[in-house]
């Protein structure tokens, strides 16, 4: 007696057959040979950075030397001045932090590389501020203060800076 899942299931070997035979079409063919080139394509940069980086020539001391120069007058210009206030007091008391004023397009690298190489410190962390310059009326019109960028410069453990003169 047949029951009615066995009389559903295909032979065997026609099984078989349908792995073993899939449809090709014209469009299955296309996309293979799209697949295959892309493959290829990817496979040729990977190689062409490797022969490229074996012809690099060799850096040279006087040029790093320039380098480094020019990346010292450039810090040197970084800060521009400390601030003093009361809120710059309350920040070095709790958190081990020195404000500073700086240029308007330094980055937070450039800061910390610029107080280490001027106060010879180590800076934990950097903190920037962007402030907008007020529009203020003065007496022949409108006028606006100038835009400022600030720094929030957190000292390691254990050091400080000072600047009131005493002890210098």
């Amino acid at each position: 007696m047949s029951t009615a899942p066995e009389a559903q299931k295909p032979a065997k070997g026609a099984k078989a057959d349908a792995k073993a035979e899939p449809k090709v079409t014209a469009k299955s063919k296309a996309k293979a040979e799209a697949a295959a080139a892309e493959k290829a394509a990817a496979a040729k940069p990977a190689k062409a950075p490797k022969a490229a980086a074996a012809k690099k020539p060799a850096v040279k001391k006087a040029d790093v030397a320039k380098r480094t120069a020019h990346a010292e007058s450039r810090l040197a210009q970084i800060l521009i001045a400390p601030i003093i206030s009361e809120k710059a007091t309350m920040a070095a008391e709790k958190h081990n932090q020195v404000l500073f004023k700086v240029m308007r397009d330094a980055t937070k690298p450039e800061i910390k590389a610029a107080v280490e190489l001027m106060f010879k410190v180590t800076v934990d962390s950097v903190q920037t501020v962007q402030h907008k310059g007020k529009t203020k009326r003065f007496a022949k019109g409108v006028g606006r203060r100038d835009h400022v960028k600030k720094a929030y410069v957190c000292l390691a453990q254990g050091q400080e800076l000072n600047f009131s003169g005493e002890g210098a």
